[in-house]
């Protein structure tokens, strides 16, 4: 997991708020399981599309 040792509290509950939301969007439970549900579902982690990577790169601001 991320280095919360020296973040605090504030940092401990924010982490285990973003643990929790991505356990429930990928209908796992646990950060393991849903890291790698999530990488499955991500067309990018697939190598199939990589646009929002590269979109608006180099592009001058509007």
């Amino acid at each position: 997991m991320l280095h919360t040792g020296s973040g605090g509290a504030e940092v401990r509950q924010r982490t285990d708020g973003l643990a929790c939301t991505l356990c429930v969007s990928t209908g796992t439970r646990d950060v393991d399981a849903a890291l790698i549900a999530a990488r499955h579902r991500l067309p990018v982690a697939q190598g199939e599309d990589d646009s929002a990577l590269t979109a608006g790169a180099g592009a001058p601001a509007g």
